[in-house]
């Protein structure tokens, strides 16, 4: 992996790994984390658990993507905490019916308590890291067909060391007059003036030119209140946006 940016940037490549007829067996990605300006990494793509005969070589491996961000927004990896104490992640997201949700998770995993209420600042960004306009950023999702509605405005949230918020991304894949749009990444603060993290969800937009953001909301559905990166931004779930400030 060579970085021709001038600054230091983050990669997630992801594979598609091959039988020997040339069949998707299964997907993995890696991710190669800062890499300096105008730097070579050389990595060797792990295969544990490969179903085939074991046998991987340059022929059955696909690129099927690669995501690039700067490295002093990339997310911070599990078991890590960024020197804020909060720790900013977005899930793989759920689609049903033209109805796309992602999860967006933010964990205490500093030492004090924190306190928000509000939403996400949200900022959309093209492949060229350049601000996606015209698409319209809405406080809430009861816009947002199918998407369920906040279940009220928002409320204050106080997270304990290791307790973990959630909010969402919610959009509706319709594709009608017009062109459609595709938004690869999305910056993400916490709060107004809060540390940008940017996040890889792969909005497609369509032609509906808007985007919902749910409220900062406390998440009850991972054990002892830590973070659950697979769903629960799903549709229906309540999720939060914020001001976050230490207490």
């Amino acid at each position: 992996m060579t970085n021709q940016e001038a600054e230091p940037f983050t990669y997630t490549i992801r594979f598609s790994l091959l039988d020997e007829q040339g069949r998707a067996m299964s997907n993995t990605e890696e991710t190669v984390a800062s890499v300096g300006a105008g730097k070579t990494v050389r990595r060797t793509l792990e295969h544990g658990g490969y179903p085939a005969d074991g046998m991987l070589d340059a022929g059955r491996v696909r690129i099927l993507g690669v995501d690039r961000v700067p490295s002093d927004e990339a997310p911070t990896p599990a078991g890590s905490c960024p020197v804020s104490g909060l720790r900013l992640t977005a899930d793989r997201g759920d689609a049903a019916m033209g109805l796309r949700v992602v999860g967006l998770h933010l964990e205490n995993c500093g030492s004090r308590a924190y306190a928000l209420e509000g939403y996400p600042v949200v900022q959309l960004i093209d492949a060229e890291h350049q601000p996606v306009d015209g698409v319209e950023i809405l406080r809430g999702t009861d816009g947002i067909p199918m998407a369920g509605g906040d279940g009220g405005p928002p409320r204050p949230v106080t997270l304990r060391p290791g307790e973990s918020a959630v909010s969402g991304l919610a959009w509706r894949n319709t594709t009608e007059f017009g062109e459609a749009v595709n938004v690869p990444y999305v910056r993400v603060r916490a709060e107004d003036g809060s540390a940008p993290v940017m996040v890889a969800p792969h909005l497609d937009l369509g032609t509906t030119g808007e985007l919902g953001v749910r409220p900062w909301q406390k998440d009850e559905t991972a054990p002892d209140g830590g973070t659950e990166e697979s769903g629960s931004g799903r549709p229906g779930a309540q999720a939060p946006y914020g001001r976050l400030s230490s207490s």
